[in-house]
């Protein structure tokens, strides 16, 4: 059973979250919050798998909140709006979220993005956000490899800079000439060793490191 917060200033969007997900037999809803403080101390007292964020409210919005609930818990963090500024989507990657998701995604989509974060396998991002958030970084100038990035072997390396171009595990298996199985096991221990939570802060370390 996946457990989920719901945050957001708007009485009928929770409502309408909530009835899609308590839909699921393998979701419960266990609280709800109209705002970021109280977001944070709902998770903080009922420890849920996942809270679903929206960027925009009262007093601590989502963006400010979204860093303390990572810091303080092991919750993924989803974050939900109708807002799709790259600016949003980047500062909550930053800070750790989960991923991001739009409020006009499909009730299908919302269900399956829960799923995912709770397994904790990948960030989820709305698939309009995605090519947008790599072409963002790979356009950026190519700074230095941070010192991290010694850990790696070559191979790894060879896998991170793959991951930074988006391709899938079975898409860098080919390129490398390996098998899936084996770029799975490259892949955890890239995050393993450079403390990421996942493939998009992975990608992210790639863009910034300058990996192409």
């Amino acid at each position: 059973m996946t457990s989920v917060l719901i945050a957001d200033d708007q009485p009928l969007v929770r409502s309408g979250i909530r009835t899609i997900l308590e839909s699921e037999p393998d979701i419960e809803v266990v609280g709800e919050a109209s705002n970021g403080s109280e977001a944070f101390r709902a998770t903080l007292e009922l420890h849920p798998d996942v809270v679903l964020l929206d960027v925009r409210m009262p007093e601590s919005d989502g963006l400010a909140v979204v860093e303390a609930i990572v810091e303080a818990t092991p919750t993924r963090v989803l974050m939900l709006t109708t807002f799709d500024l790259d600016e949003y989507v980047y500062r909550a990657m930053r800070s750790g979220a989960a991923g991001f998701l739009l409020k006009d995604m499909s009730a299908e989509e919302i269900v399956h993005a829960v799923r995912q974060s709770a397994l904790g396998v990948d960030a989820v991002l709305a698939p309009v956000l995605t090519r947008r958030l790599l072409d963002q970084f790979t356009s950026a100038p190519p700074p230095s490899a941070p010192t991290e990035f010694a850990q790696l072997t070559d191979r790894e390396l060879d896998v991170l800079r793959l991951i930074g171009r988006g391709l899938t595990n079975g898409e860098i298996g080919r390129q490398l000439f390996i098998s899936e199985t084996t770029v799975k096991t490259h892949v955890s221990r890239v995050l393993m060793k450079l403390g990421l939570r996942d493939r998009v802060h992975a990608a992210i370390a790639a863009a910034d490191a300058g990996l192409r």
